[in-house]
């Protein structure tokens, strides 16, 4: 085990698929530029040369199609989109070619794709360069959806995504960007379809992914000290999902809050409230409740950000009323944050 940022640790992935692999590239805006993506594909154009490693034209759909053709003849892509925003431009490759090619030809010829998308929030970044689709993308089928939160998972899910046979759609929140962890040497792939517990509790389960397991964490340490013991699962995986582990903790709590880094209207934090409320309704003590973001486009104001993001206040306000029927006083959580309410943390500088 070594220490290492979620940068480094999908800089190490790609490394270490192209070595095993000669038919693993890499491609995408920003690619190969000084900053190489936040430097997640640092030395990969010096270690496998340009035919391996290049940058694109600015045309996502054509370039996606590109990377559809090369799979079909044995070639692996990593493509990178530097915001998941830009991606759009390439929908209809994915959805009607990449994610049906497997199906329509009787499981004959896959489309092994990964699609690095970078997603995020704050910091001034607006409408156009704030959205959180994983929803959207979950909905197709044929597509696999991740969403790691620590170093290691990073590592371990970007290799088994590049081993995968079908396209998988890659997002990572630039608020992890610079996140520290320890994470395994050498090769290993973390399953995609297994959430992973976090913490273990019997008061209430919390389903979180990507950034909001970070804040999940952050509300559990203040509710411990109200005598509230929560059980953490970070999903990994939207697509698909775990739920055999989001079921066992739900009956043994009998709560459930259901996290998302999107607006809440049809995310995947209601996909969860929805099936638990379906098929374990006689487990449950009150009502599911989930936490996104609202129902409108982010805001680039710093004023009006202000109370559109989530953030471990509310998760605490939410399961103070469900276990106490009342609202806790969280100024300890409140006070604690000595930097503005749009950036992770003081060491944040920017998205690029």
């Amino acid at each position: 085990m070594k220490e290492m940022t979620f940068v480094q640790a999908v800089n190490e992935a790609l490394h270490l698929s192209m070595e095993r692999d000669q038919n693993v590239i890499c491609y995408g805006l920003g690619v190969t530029d000084p900053k190489e993506i936040f430097g997640t594909t640092d030395g990969l154009l010096k270690k496998y040369g340009s035919e391996r490693v290049f940058d694109m034209p600015t045309s996502e759909n054509g370039m996606t199609g590109v990377a559809i053709g090369a799979a079909l003849n044995g070639i692996r892509s990593v493509m990178v989109h530097q915001r998941l925003d830009f991606f759009l431009l390439a929908m209809d490759q994915v959805v009607n070619n990449a994610a049906k090619w497997f199906y329509m030809f009787g499981g004959q010829r896959s489309v092994p794709i990964t699609i690095r998308l970078i997603i995020g929030h704050g910091w001034g970044q607006g409408p156009t360069h704030c959205q959180n689709l994983q929803s959207w993308f979950a909905h197709v089928p044929g597509l696999k959806v991740v969403m790691p939160t620590t170093p290691a998972d990073a590592k371990g899910m970007l290799l088994a995504s590049i081993a995968d046979e079908n396209p998988v759609i890659f997002l990572e929140h630039r608020w992890l960007h610079q996140q520290k962890g320890m994470v395994p040497e050498g090769y290993y792939e973390t399953p995609i379809e297994k959430a992973k517990v976090v913490t273990s509790g019997t008061d209430v389960t919390i389903v979180s992914l990507s950034y909001m397991t970070v804040e999940a964490i952050h509300a559990i340490e203040f509710l411990k000290h109200q005598g509230i013991s929560c059980e953490l699962i970070d999903l990994r995986s939207v697509q698909p999902i775990d739920w055999e582990t989001i079921f066992t903790s739900v009956k043994k709590t009998g709560r459930l809050v259901a996290l998302d880094t999107a607006q809440e209207t049809l995310s995947v934090a209601s996909e969860i409230v929805a099936r638990v409320s379906q098929d374990l309704f006689s487990f449950l003590k009150s009502g599911p409740v989930r936490i996104g973001q609202p129902d409108v486009p982010s805001p680039t104001s710093f004023g009006l950000s202000k109370g559109y993001y989530r953030r471990s206040e509310a998760i605490a306000l939410a399961i103070g009323r469900m276990m106490k029927g009342h609202d806790l006083e969280i100024s300890a959580l409140t006070e604690s944050r000595k930097f503005p309410h749009d950036v992770p943390g003081d060491w944040f500088k920017g998205p690029f």
